[in-house]
C-alpha cells in the first residue's frame, strides 16, 4: 500500500514579487484607461469649490465685446469651461445648447468659457466650433488661464452652477446632460423662491 501525500509548497520570494508586480501593472493599466477615456463619477461632486462666491470675471467675448459674470447677478448661471479638442466637451455641447434654448426664457444663463490659450489657432478654432454646433449662448475667451485658475478648474469639461446671489452651488466635472442642467436649474430656482417666501 502506497502512502501518497499531497504536498503544497508556497510561492518563492521571486514568484511573490512577480505576482505583486503583475497585479500593480494591471491596476495601473486600468487606471490609465479610465483616465484616458474620460470616465468620472456620475453625480455632481461635493468639492471645496461649492458654497463659495464665484470669482467675478470680465473676459473678451468671441466676436467682440465682453462677457461679465457680475452682470448676470439675480439669475442662475451655468459657467461651462471647455476646449475644441476635448471629446467630452463635444459630447455635451448639443445638450448645453438645447438647455439654453429651452430654459433661457425662464432665467437660465449659459456662459461657455473657452481656454483659448490652449487652442492651436486661438479664436479661429473657437469660432469654427461655435459654427459647427450652432451655439448661441455667450462664449468668453480665457486667453491667459487666469479665470480657470480662479475657479480652481481641473478637468475638462467642468460646469459650475452659480446661484442668483453669485455663489457656486454645484460643480460637474464631466460632460453633462440637458436633463441634469434642467434639474439643477430648477433646484436653484426653487431654493430662491423659498428664500423669498421666508
Amino acid at each position: 500500500m502506497t502512502n501518497s501525500t499531497n504536498v503544497r509548497r508556497g510561492l518563492t520570494a521571486r514568484e511573490r514579487s512577480y505576482a505583486i508586480g503583475g497585479a500593480v501593472a494591471a491596476l495601473l493599466a486600468i487606471a490609465l484607461i479610465w483616465v484616458l477615456t474620460g470616465r468620472q463619477a456620475a453625480a455632481p461632486l461635493a468639492v471645496p469649490e461649492v458654497n463659495r462666491p464665484a470669482p467675478d470675471f470680465a473676459l473678451p467675448a468671441l466676436g467682440g465685446g465682453t462677457v461679465d459674470l457680475a452682470s448676470y447677478r439675480g439669475k442662475v448661471v451655468l459657467v461651462n469651461f471647455w476646449n475644441t479638442w476635448c471629446e467630452p466637451c463635444k459630447e455635451e455641447t448639443p445638450a448645453l445648447q438645447t438647455a439654453y434654448n429651452d430654459l433661457s426664457a425662464q432665467g437660465l444663463v449659459v456662459i461657455g468659457v473657452n481656454l483659448a490659450n490652449q487652442e492651436q489657432k486661438g479664436a479661429e478654432d473657437v469660432q469654427a466650433f461655435v459654427d459647427q454646433y450652432g451655439l448661441s449662448y455667450p462664449i468668453a475667451l480665457d486667453t491667459d488661464g487666469a479665470v480657470s485658475r480662479a475657479f480652481r478648474l481641473y478637468p475638462l469639461p467642468t460646469s459650475y452652477f452659480v446661484d442668483q446671489q453669485g455663489n457656486i452651488r454645484y460643480v460637474i466635472t464631466r460632460s453633462t446632460t440637458r436633463a441634469e442642467v434642467e434639474a439643477l436649474f430648477n433646484q436653484l430656482r426653487q431654493e430662491a423662491t423659498a428664500l423669498r417666501a421666508w
